[in-house]
């Protein structure tokens, strides 16, 4: 290789490797590894990941322009925590994009269909082993592919986005798995009414799912919070 050929190398390599940390970072987030509020330990992570110094400052600021992570001045990165404006806004979000997706379906392909009942499957089976964590993967996934029947690359990008940012929701609840349980039922009712083509009442029940959800979480989060304060005043 050339010198020349060897330096124009050196950006694609750096930007793959920040890629690198900030995939393995939002996995990490979107499986309930790593909570909000958790520091991001810059050496460990290097030493984690194989990568330098700048390639993971790069990937941090990724996960920033992402809303995954925040940097404190003189404290690090940390995983971001969100606030009741900001789970009501991601479910303002949710509810135009994943309303709107439905609504511009034109064609249901079958390997469609079977990539949406896949994750409710998975959820059902986390549920028989009251594993929590892999519930709300399987949620997560089941509302991408409710976006992916629109069939188009860029909105699933953005939803994927959208929906590991609001995964930093799940943490504000004391019993994560009655909340989810609930609407594991609904997402098959959700399937079964796109499979029969019946995509106006999937879109209402959707809109319904996801304001019951939002109430549902937001109560929740008050509760934590409540709960927060009163260890703090003792």
């Amino acid at each position: 290789m050339s010198p020349s050929a060897e330096i124009s190398s050196r950006p694609a390599e750096a930007a793959g490797a920040a890629t690198r940390v900030a995939a393995s970072i939002r996995a990490q987030i979107i499986a309930g590894s790593i909570a909000p509020g958790v520091r991001l330990p810059e050496e460990r992570v290097r030493a984690e990941l194989g990568v330098s110094r700048s390639s993971l400052r790069e990937g941090f600021q990724l996960l920033i322009r992402e809303r995954l992570v925040v940097h404190h001045l003189s404290r690090g990165f940390f995983v971001r925590e969100l606030s009741r404006n900001d789970i009501s806004d991601l479910y303002a979000v949710r509810r135009v994009m994943e309303c709107g997706a439905l609504r511009d379906v034109v064609v249901l392909q079958p390997q469609q269909l079977r990539d949406l009942t896949q994750p409710i499957a998975e959820g059902r089976d986390a549920a028989e082993q009251g594993d929590w964590h892999k519930v709300a993967a399987a949620s997560i996934g089941f509302h991408e592919q409710l976006v992916a029947l629109a069939g188009s690359p860029r909105l699933n990008t953005l939803m994927s986005q959208v929906l590991a940012e609001f995964r930093l929701s799940y943490a504000y609840m004391s019993d994560p798995m009655s909340f989810h349980a609930p609407f594991l039922e609904r997402h098959q009712e959700l399937a079964e009414q796109i499979r029969s083509g019946e995509l106006d009442t999937a879109v209402q029940l959707l809109e319904t799912y996801l304001r019951d959800a939002e109430s549902a979480l937001l109560q929740r989060y008050a509760e934590v919070e409540g709960q927060t304060k009163r260890r703090i005043r003792r």
